[in-house]
């Protein structure tokens, strides 16, 4: 800009000239003041925060030194500064490739990069302020082919980390040799082809059918063992009681004494005024109990 606006003076001054010597010594001095106007300007640059300069020189090349934040001065003219942004920049790349058992993989990557700051003159003169762009995309989809061929679809799901870590070292390894730094690497998704997506859906669904059929058959088996308990339990009661009856006749007018008794205790908790015989509390059923009463035995002798 301060370039154009000189040769425009000089331009006007050229013209100038024409009307006589005193205006064209006029015109030499502002041509002088404009031009020194305009080195003072281009002397200093500035490098804001975050930011890296490398200068480059139109007679040597690009110079070796890197210029931190702050305000630097060069040669007007002959030199120019390249601002490089060091800040850490998120980039997303995919990479569709196969895996071990020929199976369409989709991976996406979340990386993180940054130039190597010391390295900036040399990679200004390979790749320019463009690297991310040049670099990334290649070496992400070199190293995710080769990564992901040495596992297996269903490997890549359930070893997902051993595959982050092994893509990461390689590819910061990998970028390095390029003057880049990685601060990290990590898979954003992870996707399959139609075909196994379905695949898979379909064993999960199989699976869980199974796991019901094999929960029903459990049930049942638990049921039936309940039954043959309940069944076993109740004969052994059953058993019980008939020896209780065989061994002690009165065990039978006890057990009529207790289901009269609770007869009776719900009976009671009615507000209606009842009037109730022998046989609703089952006394009755007690003249029908033949019960042996043992006779003392005659201890003294006849003569």
């Amino acid at each position: 800009m301060a370039e154009d606006a000189v040769r425009k003076m000089a331009s006007q001054l050229s013209k100038a000239n024409v009307k006589g010597p005193g205006i064209m010594g006029l015109g030499g001095g502002l041509l002088a003041v404009g031009v020194l106007a305009y080195g003072m300007t281009d002397v200093l640059f500035n490098v804001d925060g975050g930011h890296r300069a490398v200068v480059f020189n139109k007679i040597v090349g690009v110079r070796k030194g890197v210029y931190n934040e702050g305000t630097h001065f060069k040669f007007p003219f002959i030199e120019k500064p390249v601002i490089y942004n060091v800040r850490s920049k998120p980039r997303n790349i995919s990479s569709p490739t196969g895996s071990k058992d020929l199976q369409m993989v989709n991976i996406t990557l979340r990386v993180l990069s940054t130039p190597q700051i010391s390295k900036l003159p040399e990679l200004y003169q390979n790749y320019g302020t463009d690297y991310d762009e040049r670099i990334l995309p290649s070496i992400v989809n070199e190293v995710c082919k080769a990564v992901v061929a040495k596992f297996d679809a269903s490997q890549l799901i359930t070893q997902r980390d051993d595959v982050s870590r092994l893509i990461r070292q390689r590819l910061v390894e990998r970028a390095r040799e390029f003057f880049i730094e990685l601060p990290d690497v990590s898979i954003t998704h992870l996707t399959f082809g139609k075909e196994y997506t379905a695949a898979i859906e379909a064993k999960q669904v199989a699976a869980q059918e199974a796991e019901r059929a094999k929960f029903i058959v459990e049930k049942a088996e638990q049921e039936r063992r309940a039954i043959i308990i309940k069944a076993q339990g109740e004969a052994e009661s059953a058993k019980m009681i008939s020896d209780a009856i065989a061994d002690n006749p009165s065990f039978l007018t006890l057990r009529t004494i207790e289901a009269a008794r609770e007869n009776a205790k719900y009976l009671t908790r009615s507000n209606n005024r009842l009037f109730i015989d022998s046989n609703i509390l089952l006394f009755n059923n007690l003249n029908n109990i033949q019960t042996e009463v043992p006779t003392p035995a005659n201890n003294s002798e006849s003569e």
